[in-house]
């Protein structure tokens, strides 16, 4: 879920590549040709000694030493685009679901700007909608048994609406701190609220039944956004990334990552500057399709997933716990700053070892 405009959830500035502020330092332009062939051997043997140096730090590191690895890894993903359909760049998107028949719900968000709606995907036509109060911002959306479930950002109300009139609806309250995504097996009512949590709800009840922690290699993930349940998982936007956690709904451990970073890339290049960030997950159940969208996109995509590559956890410090947007207890040790930025996916801690690294300002 974000909060855009005068929400600071929703448009965080972009912050920029670490790699890219380090400057190297110039030389001067009356070194004698001598003088500068002797300090070019000096800088070949001390950069030979310090990637020697850097080559023991990584064996050192890979091995399972004082329990600084996890031995947990999770998969790797990269997508395909196998079809594109119309979407309005109007739409904030919180909460998306397929409901069949080539039909979407779709909760947006912004004060004033807030709804629900009926959408004929093949199109991007919206064949129905309740406009919310202005005081309301709409989030998470999720369908049980043909009821929409609404949660609204920084409240603990929700909505019930009459999946076939959307005039028809009723109000709730849930427990959880926050309302941002909802999604469901058809039993139960998964939600976030921003935190690491993953939470269980009883539809009927709307009250906790369990909830989770989030976790990838010891550390807690937070942001868990707009939720979809699929094949027996539960996918969530991390918000302010373009990546899909795929997680264990009963444990909360983070089984793979999907990387659509390529998306919001591509709808820039092509002159949409205006975008925010990736938000709402859709899974045609019947068919196994899956559709990716995000905040005032103007389009929707249909997309396939492939394994990309094999990783392993980073050493599981503070620093790169700060680094990565994670939370751990654990106490300060070595700093691995340098390690870790050429060597891991910027937020996520995952060792990326046979693909090249995506810009580290898309993450």
């Amino acid at each position: 879920m974000a909060k855009a405009l005068k929400l600071s959830r929703r448009s965080a500035p972009r912050r920029s590549s670490p790699m890219a502020s380090a400057a190297t330092p110039s030389r001067s332009n009356t070194v004698s040709v001598a003088h500068r062939s002797s300090s070019t051997t000096v800088a070949l043997l001390v950069s030979s000694f310090f990637a020697g140096f850097l080559l023991l730090g990584l064996l050192f590191y890979a091995a399972p030493i004082n329990g600084l690895w996890s031995s947990v890894s999770a998969s790797i993903y990269t997508i395909e685009v196998v079809n594109e359909f119309p979407h309005d760049p109007q739409a904030f998107t919180q909460g998306l679901l397929y409901a069949g028949n080539d039909t979407l719900y779709e909760s947006t968000g912004l004060n004033g700007h807030s709804s629900v709606r009926r959408v004929h995907m093949p199109t991007g036509k919206v064949e129905d909608i309740h406009r919310m109060d202005h005081s309301q911002f709409g989030e998470g959306l999720t369908l049980l048994n043909e009821r929409l479930f609404q949660v609204t950002w920084l409240t603990n109300i929700g909505y019930i609406y009459d999946q076939h009139n959307l005039s028809k609806f009723e109000k709730f309250t849930h427990e959880m701190k926050d309302g941002w995504g909802l999604a469901t097996d058809g039993k139960t009512i998964f939600g976030s609220d921003g935190s690491s949590t993953l939470y269980q709800l009883d539809p009927k009840t709307l009250k906790v039944q369990e909830k989770v922690n989030v976790k990838y290699n010891g550390y807690e993930v937070h942001n868990i956004n707009e939720l979809e349940f699929v094949n027996g998982e539960v996918w969530a936007n991390v918000w302010q990334s373009d990546c899909i956690a795929r997680i264990s709904h009963k444990d909360g451990l983070v089984t793979g990552w999907i990387l659509l970073h390529s998306l919001r890339q591509g709808l820039i290049s092509s002159g949409n500057k205006g975008i925010d960030v990736l938000n709402g997950i859709a899974w045609d159940e019947e068919k196994n399709r899956h559709y990716v969208t995000g905040k005032w996109w103007p389009k929707l995509y249909e997309i396939k997933l492939h394994p990309s590559v094999s990783c392993s956890p980073l050493p599981r410090t503070e620093v790169t716990a700060k680094r990565l947007g994670l939370k751990n207890s654990a106490s300060n040790r070595a700093n691995h700053e340098s390690f870790e930025v050429k060597w891991s996916l910027a937020r996520y801690g995952i060792m990326v070892t046979s693909m090249k690294l995506p810009s580290m300002d898309l993450f």
